[in-house]
């Protein structure tokens, strides 16, 4: 059996964990730059507000009903996810960290355990550690565990979990499943699918294989066997290494100035390289792009970017900026009003995997042991406290969040206090 175990809500549960006066209240966190609602409590959602509307759209409703808003705080909540995920790994042998705020545990070798049991003190066990309400979803596949937890969403939310470990209540979960919502069944397949009179994820297990591989290839039969009951997608306990790694941002205002955009492109180059240290990888390619706004009909417009081969993949911040550095001389154009950059390592190989060149010059021996000294005393005293001179710390542009809450868990100075009444 396996468990996916999923948290109810998980921004709006992070910001109620530290502020018990938003419970029973609507409650929204917005996008980046405070655009869009990207976590809603279910106060927000009774009131109308759906995922991915804009906060300006909403703006009379917020006011009438009261609506709590809050600025992302991914330094909350990826503490907050650690912390999740710590406690499950407490209660059972393997597991498979799927997203920032849902956990796939393997229960095959718990065979005397009772599945009822277990569920309920994995839920007060996070309860009690973090003040995060969690939703168990608990079937033969990972599939099947997943649509297990949404159906424990939908019919039984106060008790918390689900358990399809019968033949019958596999099929009656199924049956109350609407074929859209099957995981890994895209909109494309979905619309198909319905077409066909298909409603439920009962009706596309009882689809002949031949038709599913030749409109869903083997993906699609994947799936089938999965709502079948029958492992088919691999257990990844160390997730594999990314290809990829992106920073990118939206400003918090529109900027013209060349230093403005250096400031950014560096900042972002910094957290690439310290992203590909932490997965023990080098990238052998760096992209970036810059571009303005494309809603703005009245500015002049602009997008390009360029990848830069680096001839000895690396991870060294100071080395990748060069080359940023160089990307920047190249796209930037005064006269424009610019709204996004970002930066992109690609082409990525392990850091024990590099392959020298003959004219190679850098002291790779001495560039290890400054970055590992330089993330070290940011790990200990915060977030770029040591930092590339390139990167500055007036952040003109940096993303608006007039409505932050406090990093309560990773800052001494915002802490939260008890106070005696």
């Amino acid at each position: 059996m396996i468990a996916l175990i999923d948290c109810n809500n998980f921004y709006v549960s992070c910001e109620r964990a530290f502020d018990a006066t938003l419970i029973n209240k609507p409650v929204i966190v917005l996008s980046n730059n405070d655009g869009c609602a990207i976590a809603r409590s279910d106060e927000a959602k009774a009131l109308g507000i759906k995922m991915g509307t804009p906060a300006f759209m909403i703006k009379d409703l917020i006011q009438k009903h009261g609506v709590k808003i809050f600025s992302s705080n991914y330094t909350l909540y990826g503490d907050m996810s650690k912390r999740v995920m710590q406690v499950i790994k407490e209660f059972v042998p393997a597991t498979e960290e799927y997203s920032i705020d849902e956990i796939f545990a393997d229960l095959t070798t718990l065979n005397y355990t009772n599945l009822t049991t277990l569920a309920q003190e994995m839920r007060e066990a996070v309860m009690q550690c973090t003040g995060i309400p969690v939703s168990v979803g608990i079937a033969p596949t990972k599939t099947l565990a997943k649509m297990a937890n949404d159906h424990a969403k939908k019919t039984g939310k106060a008790r918390g979990f689900f358990i399809a470990d019968t033949k019958e209540l596999m099929h009656a979960m199924l049956q109350a499943t609407a074929v859209g919502d099957v995981w890994g069944i895209g909109g494309r397949h979905a619309s198909l699918l319905k077409k066909l009179g298909l409603v439920t994820a009962a009706d596309f297990v009882k689809l002949p294989q031949s038709w599913i591989r030749k409109e869903m290839s083997v993906t699609g039969l994947r799936i089938q066997e999965e709502l079948k009951g029958i492992p088919c997608i691999k257990w990844e306990e160390n997730r594999s290494a990314k290809k990829n790694i992106c920073t990118s941002r939206s400003f918090g205002k529109l900027i013209t100035t060349k230093r403005e955009v250096q400031q950014a492109i560096a900042t972002f180059t910094s957290s690439c390289a310290q992203k590909l240290r932490k997965e023990g990888s080098c990238a052998r390619k760096l992209h970036v792009f810059l571009q303005t706004n494309i809603h703005r009909k009245q500015d002049a417009q602009y997008f390009h970017s360029i990848t830069l081969t680096i001839p000895v993949p690396t991870n060294a911040t100071h080395e990748l900026l060069k080359y940023s550095m160089t990307a920047l001389n190249i796209l930037y154009k005064p006269g424009y009003n610019f709204q996004k950059t970002g930066v992109i390592v690609m082409d990525l190989v392990a850091a024990t995997q590099i392959q020298m060149t003959l004219f190679d010059t850098e002291d790779r021996q001495r560039d290890q042991a400054v970055m590992k000294a330089v993330d070290e005393l940011n790990q200990s005293f915060g977030r770029d406290v040591v930092r590339m001179a390139t990167q500055e710390f007036n952040k003109k542009w940096k993303l608006r969040q007039q409505h932050l809450s406090k990093c309560f868990t990773t800052r001494f100075n915002q802490l939260a206090e008890v106070k005696a009444t």
